[in-house]
């Protein structure tokens, strides 16, 4: 006969600190919880070893805020919120995933503080007022820089009403430039971070055998990003994914006009002279048109969507809707642009190409902080699941890796349930 042994005990140390701030980031309902495990039985992406949100919901409740920031199954969720729609308890679970996200943008992008601002709605004048000021000060310094340096921009007289006069493509070039390097220094040395937490982790308890090259595990996560795969399984809220589509391609068709437009005076595949603003019917134009107008439907479907379903699952934390805001104010500045620019209205195209580019600037210099680091740090969990098996379709032991094991967990979620 066999001899019982008891579970392994738990050492917790709530931080209640942690625990505060994901209520006030939409996780409010997290004690109504009652681990009858619904939620990560009805998630079509949840692994069958150590499934989640439940065990995630376990580690939120006692503020087991070092497990949690360690954990990449936070991050394979979506929210499509299958799990809110129906728990019995209305304890949203896919929104203490999103809070829980929220927070491991301020533990791994640097300088934190600036995290804390991006998700206060107090801080959106002074969010604001950087960009313009730092963008008012690169316009002051044009003909001092032209000066001192022999710049020109006489190439371009030729494009009748072009925005050069004002806002010339070196200057723009060099501003936006020095900051997206920024960006991504910031960005890659987040993912470095997190990479690295999961790692340790899993070296912790014993169980870190990678699965699968990491090569193929890039690949493999960059297809299910581009079709969208995982997010078409969700059920609740499925209109989600054409909205999720319509931004995502919107953005990439916009971002490969401003890389043509960047790189003309470099770019071998450009045989012609180069003159921009593009014509209405320029086939760039065109596309750019084509994703602005993704983007703005895109957007309008997600507003739409939340407000259909908050009864269900929430309204939305702020962390959401600035983001949401910030992409359709950027579309829409852009479309204003044009239109007062076909116009021929002066000084209104100039102030209008100014406020599109503040906004711009925003989104940019804030994307490690905000929701859309999620592109960064949602990859690189991706890319570390399918490194280590950690896939619906391949599930393995490797599932232990991300936390106590299975009994312990089980531990936890009974206490939790009693209190």
């Amino acid at each position: 006969m066999g001899v019982d042994r008891p579970n392994p005990a738990v050492r917790i140390e709530p931080d209640l600190k942690f625990i505060r701030a994901l209520n006030v980031q939409g996780a409010d309902t997290l004690k109504k919880c009652f681990q009858c495990g619904t939620c990560s039985a009805t998630c079509a992406l949840s692994p069958d070893s150590d499934p989640f949100p439940r065990k995630e919901i376990v580690w939120a409740v006692w503020g087991m805020k070092d497990r949690l920031l360690r954990d990449p199954d936070v991050w394979l969720c979506y929210q499509c919120n299958d799990c809110s729609t129906r728990c019995p308890r209305g304890a949203r679970p896919g929104n203490v995933l999103n809070a829980v996200r929220q927070e491991c943008v301020h533990h791994y992008s640097k300088p934190s503080f600036l995290g804390r601002w991006v998700s206060q709605p107090a801080c959106v004048p002074l969010l604001l007022g950087l960009p313009a000021a730092l963008l008012t000060l690169a316009l002051l310094a044009k003909d001092p820089i032209e000066n001192a340096l022999g710049i020109s921009a006489g190439a371009e007289e030729r494009i009748v009403f072009a925005y050069s006069s004002v806002f010339p493509h070196w200057l723009l070039n060099a501003f936006f430039g020095f900051f997206t390097f920024l960006v991504v220094v910031v960005l890659i040395t987040g993912m470095a971070r997190f990479w690295r937490a999961m790692k340790a982790e899993a070296v912790e308890n014993g169980n870190f055998t990678p699965r699968k090259p990491l090569l193929p595990s890039i690949g493999a996560t960059l297809k299910k990003i581009i079709t969208h795969r995982d997010f078409a399984e969700c059920e609740a809220s499925r209109s989600r994914l054409l909205s999720h589509l319509c931004v995502f391609f919107g953005f990439a068709g916009l971002s490969l006009v401003a890389i043509w437009v960047i790189t003309a005076r470099y770019n071998p595949l450009i045989q012609d002279d180069f003159a921009y603003p593009f014509g209405f019917w320029n086939p760039w134009k065109i596309l750019a048109n084509l994703g602005g107008g993704a983007v703005v439907a895109g957007c309008l479907l997600m507003i739409w969507d939340r407000l259909k379903n908050s009864d269900d699952v929430g309204p939305g934390s702020y962390f959401d809707w600035s983001l949401i805001s910030a992409i359709l104010v950027v579309a829409i500045t852009g479309f204003a642009t044009e239109i007062l620019h076909y116009q021929r209205l002066e000084p209104h195209r100039h102030i209008a190409y100014f406020v599109h580019l503040v906004f711009v600037f925003s989104v940019l210099i804030y994307l490690p902080y905000s929701k859309l680091a999620h592109l960064a740090y949602r990859t690189t969990a991706m890319v570390f699941a399918e490194h280590t098996g950690r896939t619906r379709e391949a599930t393995s032991p490797a599932g232990k890796m991300y936390g106590v094991k299975q009994e312990g967990v089980n531990d936890v979620a009974n206490t939790a349930a009693e209190q």
